[in-house]
Formats: C-alpha cells, sequence, structure tokens
C-alpha cells in the first residue's frame, strides 16, 4: 500500500521547469562541390531540364546516384556521391545529348558553381 501512496503523490508538474535551448549557427554551413561538374549544352536551342536529368542519368548509371540541378543560363549542376562516378563521367567525355555536345567542368571544393 506505500507504494500505492507514493504513486498517488506523484505530479508531472513539479514546479521545475527545464527549458532546452539550442543554438544553430546556420551562417557557418559552408556548400561544397567537391563531387559535382559543372555542365553547359553547346547550342543556342532551349534544352529540356527534365529530359536532361532523365537521360543522362540513365546514360551514366551511378553506382552513388546523381543528383541534377539547374543553375539557369544554359548550366547545370551535376552531384555525385562517389568518386568513381565523377571519374567515369570526367574519362568518358565527350558527351553530347540531341546531337548537343556537352562540355563540363569539375567544380573545385568551395568554388562556386556559377
Amino acid at each position: 500500500m506505500a507504494m500505492e501512496e507514493e504513486m498517488a503523490g506523484l505530479n508531472i508538474n513539479d514546479g521545475k521547469e527545464e527549458v532546452l535551448s539550442l543554438q544553430i549557427d546556420v551562417g557557418s554551413q559552408t556548400v561544397t562541390y567537391e563531387l559535382c561538374l559543372v555542365g553547359c549544352f553547346l547550342t543556342a536551342n532551349m534544352v529540356h531540364f527534365s529530359a536532361i536529368k532523365n537521360i543522362m542519368a540513365n546514360l551514366w548509371h551511378p553506382l552513388g546516384g546523381v543528383q541534377i540541378s539547374d543553375l539557369r543560363e544554359r548550366r547545370y549542376l551535376f552531384k555525385f556521391y562517389h568518386e568513381i562516378d565523377i571519374e567515369r563521367v570526367i574519362n568518358g567525355t565527350p558527351w553530347t545529348f540531341n546531337n548537343y555536345l556537352l562540355v563540363v567542368y569539375r567544380v573545385g571544393g568551395n568554388e562556386d558553381p556559377m
């Protein structure tokens, strides 16, 4: 019975409140482009971004995958997740899409891709 009395006397609000404070320094996060290529198709015609994403990813078959982003001004960012994938793409050049030559440049660590 003593245990039941102790349990009855428990109170969730015991008057002590702990505040958890998280400080996140957003400014210190740096974006790195270590495993990235910037590509540009040599054409004055419009190139459909969705078609580029599907066809280039299927053509390259990267082991770790590839994330393709439109940087505007007819430039595209190809982000790889394994060194072997980016090396295979670089060594396999020249690449074309709809007979348009794709020129690629390997971006350095903190270098701006534009």
